[in-house]
C-alpha cells in the first residue's frame, strides 16, 4: 500500500495540510494537492524534508497548429495526475558532454515544470526561486542532476524549474508567422514560454507553500541571458521581485529587428526545407526540423514588438527595465587561452602577435590591460581576454546598466573556486573555475559531478547557497556568519564578492578592461 497525504481540501486553490500517514519508513509517501487545472500527485523525500512535483504542464503542448505560437493554456484534467517523473526535454541534439539528463528524451511536447518545496502547508508563504537552465537556447533541460532543487529548497525556499522551446522551435521568425499573429510578432517563443511559466507560478505556487509576491528568477548562461531579457520585457513585469544572473546577458549588441529575423528565417527555411510556407513547415515532423538545423549554433531574440517592444539595450539605457534587485557575475575561467590563441602555443610572442592581429591600432592598450611576460601569464591573460569576449563583457554591461538606471541594489560576484581534477585527468591538466561550473555549487549538489571534492568545496557551496537564498528572501545576500557583501556602487569602489575558499569582497581592479572593450564595441 502506498501512502498519500493531501495539501488541503479539493478546491480551486488548496490550502492547509490535512494529514500524513506513513505505514512504513521504506514505503514512499505521495502527496496530492489541487492546482488550477486539477489534482496532482508528487512524492516526499526519504527524510520527509522536501515534497517534489515533477513534470507539471504549465502550457498546452506546442505541437501541430500550436507550433510557433505563443504558449496556450493547459486543458483541465479529471482525476489525479502523477507528477513524480521529469517530463521530456525540449527538442535538441547532443551538444555538450556535461549535460546529463534524467528524462525520457526530447519531445516537441515539452512545456512542463518542476516544484520542490519544504513547506508543510499551503500557507507557509516561502520565497520562490524560479530557475532557467542554460545551453545557448539550443540544449539543456530542467532534469539535469546539477540543477536539482531538492537540496537548495532545504534553505527555506520553494524551487521551480521549467523546460522551454529552443532552437528552431523556440527562436524562429517568418513573415507568415507575423501575419497570423494577433500581436503582429514572431520569434521569441522560448521566452514567451518563460513568461507563461511565471504566470503559472503567480497563479499556483501558493498551493505549494510559496509566496507569489516574493519570486526570484535565476539562471546561468542562456538562462542568465533570459533573466536579463525578462527584466526588459513588459510581458514579465510584476511576475518577479528579484533577479540573479550567472554568466550572460542579452546586452552584447543590438538585437535583430523583427524584420531582420523574418528575413533570416525565410532564407533558412527556403534553403533547408524548400519552403517558407507556415502551413508546410508545420507539417514537417519535429525530428526532421531538428536534424536539418542541428548545425545552427546562434539563436537570437528579436525585437518582435511583443516580448521586446524596443531593443533591450535601449530599455536598460532609459531605465525602463524592471526595477528589482540584481545579483550577478561570472566565472574566473569562462574560456581558456585556446579560445583566443586558436591553437597557437601560449608563448609571449604568439600572444602579442595574436593581439596585434585582432586589435590593430588598439593592440598596445589591450596588452596593457591583459599583460603577460611568461607562459603562465599568457595562459591567464589570454584566458581572461577570451572569457571576457565570450561572456564577461556582456554580463558586466548588464550589471553596469542596471546599477546606473535600475533604481535597486546590485550585488556583483566573481566565482573563483577551481574544481578538483578527476583522478584520470591528463598530467598537464589544470584546475579551473570554468563556464557553468558554478551551478553545482549554487544548488548544493556537488555529488552530481564525479570529482574528488574537498571539504573547502562543500564550504563554498554552502556559502553560495546561503547567499543566493538570502537574496531571494530579502533582496540582500548577507546573513549571520557570512563574509560581508557590499552593494556594488562607485562610491564604494565597485566592490566584488570573490567566491572561493577564502571568500571576501574587494574593490574592482579590472574595470578599465571592460570600459575599453565596451568602447571598442560601441565604435563598431
Amino acid at each position: 500500500m502506498m501512502n498519500r497525504f493531501v495539501f488541503g481540501p479539493v478546491a480551486l486553490m488548496c490550502v492547509g495540510l490535512i494529514s500524513v500517514a506513513r505505514m512504513s519508513a521504506k514505503e514512499p509517501t505521495y502527496i496530492q494537492l489541487r492546482i488550477a487545472p486539477g489534482v496532482i500527485e508528487g512524492i516526499e523525500s526519504d527524510d520527509g524534508a522536501v515534497r517534489a512535483f515533477k513534470g507539471i504542464p504549465y502550457a498546452a503542448p506546442p505541437v501541430g497548429p500550436l507550433r510557433w505560437k505563443p504558449p496556450q493554456p493547459v486543458a483541465p484534467w479529471f482525476g489525479v495526475r502523477r507528477a513524480i517523473e521529469f517530463a521530456p526535454r525540449a527538442m535538441q541534439v547532443h551538444v555538450w558532454d556535461d549535460m546529463i539528463f534524467r528524462d525520457a528524451g526530447p519531445s516537441e511536447d515539452c512545456l512542463y515544470l518542476n516544484v520542490w518545496t519544504p513547506a508543510k502547508s499551503a500557507g507557509a508563504k516561502l520565497p520562490v526561486m524560479v530557475w532557467i537552465h542554460g545551453g545557448g537556447w539550443r540544449a539543456g533541460s530542467s532534469s539535469e542532476p546539477r540543477q536539482d532543487g531538492e537540496e537548495l529548497c532545504k534553505k527555506g525556499v520553494v524551487v521551480v524549474s521549467m523546460n522551454y522551446r529552443m532552437g528552431i522551435f523556440g527562436f524562429f521568425a517568418l513573415p507568415g508567422l507575423t501575419a497570423e499573429s494577433e500581436h503582429h510578432a514572431s520569434g521569441n517563443y522560448g521566452l514567451l514560454d518563460m513568461v507563461a511559466s511565471l504566470r503559472w507560478v503567480r497563479d499556483n505556487i501558493a498551493a505549494f507553500g510559496g509566496d507569489p509576491g516574493n519570486v526570484t528568477i535565476f539562471g546561468e548562461s542562456a538562462g542568465s541571458s533570459s533573466v536579463c531579457a525578462l527584466m526588459a520585457s513588459p510581458l514579465a513585469r510584476g511576475l518577479f521581485q528579484k533577479t540573479v544572473g550567472e554568466s550572460g546577458s542579452v546586452l552584447e549588441g543590438p538585437a535583430p529587428t523583427r524584420q531582420e529575423a523574418e528575413k533570416a528565417g525565410e532564407a533558412l527555411a527556403t534553403k533547408l526545407f524548400g519552403t517558407a510556407s507556415v502551413e508546410k513547415l508545420r507539417a514537417i515532423p519535429a525530428e526532421e526540423l531538428l536534424e536539418k538545423t542541428a548545425d545552427i549554433t546562434d539563436y537570437d531574440a528579436d525585437v518582435d514588438g511583443y516580448f521586446f517592444t524596443r531593443d533591450p539595450n535601449e530599455v536598460y539605457a532609459a531605465g525602463d527595465q524592471a526595477h528589482v534587485p540584481l545579483l550577478a557575475g561570472w566565472n574566473l575561467d569562462e574560456n581558456d587561452y585556446n579560445g583566443f590563441l586558436e591553437g597557437k602555443k601560449p608563448t609571449v610572442e604568439n600572444y602579442a602577435a595574436r593581439v596585434r592581429e585582432e586589435y590593430g591600432k588598439n593592440a598596445a592598450r589591450i596588452l596593457e590591460l591583459y599583460p603577460a611576460n611568461s607562459v603562465s601569464e599568457v595562459k591567464r591573460a589570454a584566458g581572461d581576454l577570451a572569457g571576457d569576449r565570450f561572456i564577461g563583457l556582456e554580463t558586466w554591461k548588464w550589471i553596469e546598466e542596471h546599477t546606473a538606471t535600475g533604481g535597486a541594489p546590485v550585488y556583483r560576484y566573481h566565482f573563483e573556486q577551481r574544481s578538483p581534477l578527476p583522478v584520470d585527468a591528463p598530467p598537464d591538466a589544470e584546475p579551473r573555475a570554468a563556464h557553468s561550473w558554478d551551478i553545482e555549487f549554487v544548488f548544493r549538489v556537488l555529488a552530481a559531478k564525479k570529482l574528488p571534492w574537498r571539504p573547502e568545496d562543500y564550504q563554498v557551496s554552502e556559502l553560495m547557497a546561503s547567499y543566493w537564498t538570502n537574496f531571494a528572501k530579502r533582496g540582500d545576500p548577507n546573513g549571520p556568519g557570512l563574509p560581508e557583501w557590499p552593494v556594488y556602487s562607485k562610491g564604494d569602489g565597485y566592490q566584488i564578492m570573490h567566491l572561493k575558499t577564502d571568500a571576501k569582497a574587494a574593490p574592482d581592479t579590472t574595470r578599465a578592461r571592460y570600459e575599453f572593450l565596451d568602447s571598442l564595441k560601441a565604435s563598431q
